[in-house]
């Protein structure tokens, strides 16, 4: 059965970019949301196997909603995307729990990487 991916980023075409790299790898997109906010209630409704989460965005940020969707789930595996190759932040996420890190622009075959190591 194919794993259920949440893609979690503020820009559109950073999550079509990805859903297109998991869906011809053979990835179930399971949902889409745009600030951290929304990937907290998505992750409840869709319970996914991985969530790929930017870190920087309105409303919440991917920190916090790492952190939140790791008090509804202690076995959550997220792995952090960003532009920004911010050791600081990087650092906040591993502490936060999160899985391994991507930097954009992507490689698809280091998002694959990242995706199937941190699902095991």
């Amino acid at each position: 059965m194919a794993k259920k991916i949440l893609i979690v980023d503020d820009a559109a075409f950073m999550r079509m970019m990805i859903k297109d790299i998991l869906t011809k790898n053979g990835f179930e997109v399971v949902g889409e949301a745009a600030d951290g906010a929304q990937a907290v209630e998505k992750y409840k409704e869709t319970s996914p196997d991985l969530v790929t989460m930017d870190i920087t965005m309105p409303e919440m940020d991917g920190i916090t909603a790492l952190k939140e969707i790791k008090q509804i789930d202690g076995s959550a595996k997220i792995i952090m995307c960003s532009a920004m190759g911010q050791q600081a932040m990087v650092i906040d996420a591993i502490q936060a729990g999160a899985k391994d890190f991507i930097v954009k622009p992507f490689q698809a075959d280091r998002v694959i990487e990242a995706i199937s190591k941190a699902i095991g």
